[in-house]
C-alpha cells in the first residue's frame, strides 16, 4: 500500500479522536462553563448536524479543484476549528469550534475514499479505503482513552491543543505524500450531483443509515447496559471500549479484503453477522465474560460493513464518486442519530438497557433487506439487452444480403 494512504489514516486519526473524545470529557466541560450534562451533550449532537451540512457542501465547492488540494484546505479547516475549541472562552465558541471543525469530516473521508481508491489497483480499492479508515478505528482504541485520560488530568482544553497537533501531522503528511492527480480533476458540480438520479446510489446509502443505525442504537448505551446489566464497574467501562475498538481495527481490514473479493456478498454476510450479534447480546449482555466477548464481535462486524459500504456508493456513482462518497459519510452520521434516538425510546418506554440490542438489530435486518434488492437491481441491468451479457449479446449477421432477405422470407 502507498505512503499516501498513512497520511489519510493520519488525517482520520485525528478526526476520529476529536469526533469522539468529548463524550468522555463532558463533565469537565459542563463544570467549566457551568452547564449541564444534557447541554454538553449537545456537542456531540452540534457535530453531527456539522458533518451532514458539510460533507456534501464542502465536496461541491471543490469540485473542480485538485483533491489533494481540496484535503490540504480540509485539513486547515479541521486544525482551525479545533484551535477555536481549545482557545473556547464560552460554550458557544467552543460549539461553534466543534461545528466548523465536523465541517471537514464528511468531505475529508469522502474525498479521501476516492483518492486512496486511486492509488492502488481496482482489486484493492476496498482495502485500501479500510486503510484509511483504519485511523477513524485506531482513535477508539488510543486516541478517545488517550484523550480523555490527558483531559481530566490536563484539563480538557489539552485535549483539543493535542488533536490540533495531529491535524497538523495529518495535514504535512498530506503535502509530502498524497501525489497531486490534476489541476481540475473533478468532473464538475453538475456531474456530480447527477449520479443522485440513479435509484442505485440512493440504495447504497439507504444501506449505509439502517447498517449504521443498527451499531448505533446499540453503542450509545452500551456504559449503562455494561454497568448496570453485566455488573461491571464503571472503570472497566474504559477497557471495554477499548475492547469495542480493537474489534473495529479487525473488522475494518476484514471488510476491505472480503469486498475486495466480491463486494455484495459480502455486504450480505456482514449484514446478517451484526444483526446475529445484536441479538446474542440481548442475552449476553447479563454476564461479564459473554459480554465481553460480544463487545469485541460487535466492534468487528459494525465496522466491517464501512469499507464495503463506501465502496459500493463509489461503484455505483462511477466517473463522478466524489459527492456520492462525501454523502454516504453523511448517511453514517444520520444512522448514527437515528440510531441513538430509537434506541433511546425502549429505555424511556421502561424496556431495559438491552432492548437497543433489539432495535439494532431490527436495523441491520433492514439493511440486509435493501442489500437484497440492490444486488436483484444489479441482475435485472446485467441481463438487459446491450450491456454485453451473454445472454443478450447482439447477433453478427454474415452473409450477403439476397441470403438474409431468404431468411426473412
Amino acid at each position: 500500500m502507498p505512503a499516501a494512504l498513512l497520511a489519510l489514516a493520519i488525517g482520520a486519526f485525528g478526526i476520529g479522536t476529536t469526533e469522539f473524545v468529548i463524550m468522555g470529557l463532558l463533565p469537565e466541560v459542563a463544570t467549566d462553563f457551568g452547564v449541564s450534562i444534557p447541554s454538553a451533550g449537545l456537542l456531540i449532537s452540534g457535530y453531527a448536524l456539522g458533518v451532514v451540512v458539510g460533507a456534501p457542501l464542502l465536496t461541491a465547492i471543490g469540485s473542480k479543484v485538485s483533491r489533494k488540494t481540496v484535503l490540504i484546505a480540509l485539513m486547515g479547516v479541521f486544525i482551525a476549528g479545533n484551535l477555536v475549541s481549545a482557545l473556547a472562552p464560552s460554550y458557544g465558541v467552543l460549539m461553534t469550534g466543534r461545528i466548523i471543525a465536523a465541517l471537514s469530516h464528511g468531505a475529508f473521508f469522502g474525498v479521501g475514499s476516492v483518492v486512496a481508491a486511486s492509488l492502488v489497483p481496482k482489486a484493492k480499492q476496498a482495502s485500501a479505503i479500510a486503510l484509511m479508515f483504519t485511523g477513524l478505528t485506531v482513535a477508539n482504541v488510543l486516541g478517545v482513552p488517550g484523550g480523555t485520560a490527558l483531559g481530566q488530568h490536563f484539563g480538557w482544553r489539552s485535549t483539543f491543543w493535542a488533536v490540533t497537533a495531529l491535524g497538523v501531522v495529518g495535514l504535512l503528511g498530506i503535502v509530502f505524500l498524497v501525489p497531486r492527480q490534476g489541476t481540475a480533476e473533478g468532473p464538475g458540480l453538475r456531474t456530480e450531483l447527477a449520479v443522485f438520479k440513479n435509484v442505485q446510489v440512493w440504495l447504497a446509502l439507504a444501506m449505509t443509515a439502517l447498517g449504521f443505525a443498527g451499531v448505533f442504537a446499540s453503542f450509545t448505551y452500551i456504559a449503562p447496559m455494561m454497568t448496570d446489566v453485566a455488573g461491571f464497574s464503571a472503570g472497566a467501562v474504559t477497557w471495554l471500549l477499548v475492547l469495542f475498538g480493537a474489534g473495529l481495527v479487525v473488522g475494518n481490514l476484514l471488510g476491505g479484503k472480503a469486498a475486495d473479493r466480491s463486494l455484495m456478498p459480502s455486504l450480505y454476510l456482514i449484514l446478517a453477522l451484526l444483526a446475529a450479534v445484536l441479538v446474542a447480546f440481548v442475552f449476553t449482555a447479563h454476564a461479564k465474560l459473554p459480554s465481553a466477548v460480544t463487545i469485541a464481535l460487535f466492534g468487528a462486524a459494525g465496522f466491517a460493513t464501512v469499507a464495503p459500504l463506501q465502496k459500493r456508493v463509489m461503484d455505483k456513482a462511477k466517473g463522478a464518486p466524489a459527492l456520492a462518497s462525501a454523502a454516504n459519510i453523511a448517511a453514517f452520521n444520520l444512522g448514527n442519530a437515528a440510531g441513538a434516538y430509537l434506541g433511546g425510546l425502549t429505555i424511556e418506554h421502561g424496556l431495559g438497557y438491552t432492548a437497543p440490542n433489539w432495535v439494532g438489530a431490527a436495523l441491520a435486518v433492514s439493511g440486509l433487506l435493501v442489500a437484497l434488492v440492490t444486488g436483484l437491481l444489479d441482475r435485472k441491468d446485467v441481463a438487459q439487452p446491450g450491456e454485453g451479457s451473454g445472454l443478450h449479446r447482439p447477433v453478427e449477421l454474415v452473409g450477403p444480403v439476397e441470403e438474409l432477405t431468404d431468411v426473412r422470407r
